[in-house]
């Protein structure tokens, strides 16, 4: 895998949800750093926003995250994966809310900061928080892209996560089983690639 393309996902014709669920440049850069750690690999951010507006259900004020990913994957190829990072609330039709959705071996994921932000629980901003629980949902979502499942070991960053407090409680690290998948896929998917130059 070449390298990992991280975009903000928009609406600009609705209003924020809340000012404190801003996916700011800053955001993006300090993500894309966790990430090339995490992941070992190249990650860059993509100044120009994605409009998401297609994806916005009326009845339910969230967007529809597979509508996004579907978008988000057209026109790119397998060798380069792309991360967007939305302030707006996810869900899939047969749950209240996602916090991120990701193309199984694929190339596109989504994640969503709204349900990330202390704010959004009634507490005073934790910056630092914040940061800590976007990097873990990126890794998660951006392990499925390579193959990844869910993961039994609950310290695993594959770990399935339905609430904050689980999200919290999970590291930022593939356990051991899945670090050796993820290196086995990324280096198999950069064999194939690199045949085509």
């Amino acid at each position: 895998m070449s390298e990992i393309e991280l975009v903000a996902v928009t609406d600009e014709k609705r209003p924020r949800p809340d000012p404190a669920a801003v996916v700011t440049l800053e955001l993006l850069d300090e993500l894309a750093a966790r990430l090339a750690k995490g992941l070992r690999v190249s990650c860059h951010v993509d100044e120009k926003p994605f409009p998401a507006g297609f994806a916005f259900d009326d009845r339910r004020m969230q967007y529809h995250s597979t509508a996004i990913l579907k978008q988000l994957a057209e026109g790119r190829d397998n060798s380069r994966r792309v991360l967007g990072v939305t302030p707006g609330d996810l869900y899939v039709p047969v749950l209240t809310f996602v916090f991120g959705e990701a193309q199984l071996e694929g190339n596109s994921a989504v994640v969503s900061v709204r349900r990330l932000h202390e704010e959004f629980y009634g507490l005073p901003p934790n910056p630092a928080l914040l940061n800590e629980r976007l990097a873990k949902l990126a890794l998660h979502e951006l392990g499925h892209t390579f193959g990844l499942r869910h993961c039994e070991d609950w310290s695993c960053v594959m770990a399935s996560t339905h609430s904050v407090e689980r999200l919290d409680i999970k590291s930022a690290e593939y356990c051991e089983a899945c670090r050796h998948t993820l290196d086995h896929a990324r280096h198999t998917q950069s064999a194939a690639t690199s045949m085509y130059f």
